[in-house]
């Protein structure tokens, strides 16, 4: 794959589903098993993490560029919706809001925000729920906050704001 034939770019930010957002930081070429492999290099400061992931094979390990406006604007819609929590056990609950934070779809966390938010009176969350809640939030503030061009604070602020919204309806 030629140079200009990435997806990506040094600089790019990106989003890896299990990880969130990180940045591009090179493009390297790296010997395994006498193959020549091209990667991207990813750093993720908030997890000091750094990942390298093939050109060849980036798409389907689900690494994307950050939510087009049109998608952040759907995602602070759901946050706004009822939140539709399924009568089945925790456990089961867990699993799905774990899979939908780690699918990397921005919508999907969005619905395990909204699904997970309480407000001032309602009834305490367990620690695994609060776990959950903490880890949506925190990813979707990152990507909010890596497309706004602002800092995760200001992100989880204009999070809160939509939420409290919903809940004042």
């Amino acid at each position: 794959m030629s140079k200009t034939g990435l997806d990506f770019s040094v600089g790019d930010h990106v989003v890896y589903p299990a990880h969130g957002v990180g940045q591009v930081q090179g493009i390297e070429t790296q010997e395994v098993a006498g193959y020549s492999l091209e990667v991207y290099v990813i750093t993720f400061d908030h997890e000091k993490m750094t990942l390298r992931v093939p050109t060849a094979k980036a798409r389907t390990a689900g690494l994307r560029s950050l939510a087009e406006g049109n998608v952040v604007t759907q995602a602070l819609t759901t946050l706004k919706g009822r939140a539709r929590v399924k009568r089945t056990m925790w456990s089961r609950r867990a699993q799905e809001y774990e899979a939908k934070i780690n699918s990397g779809d921005l919508i999907s966390i969005a619905e395990v925000v909204r699904d997970l938010h309480r407000a001032e009176n309602q009834p305490e969350q367990s620690y695994s729920e609060r776990q959950l809640y903490e880890s949506a939030l925190d990813r979707m503030a990152r990507e909010v906050a890596a497309i706004e061009q602002i800092d995760r604070d200001a992100a989880i602020g204009i999070l809160n704001k939509n939420l409290i919204k919903a809940v004042a309806a």
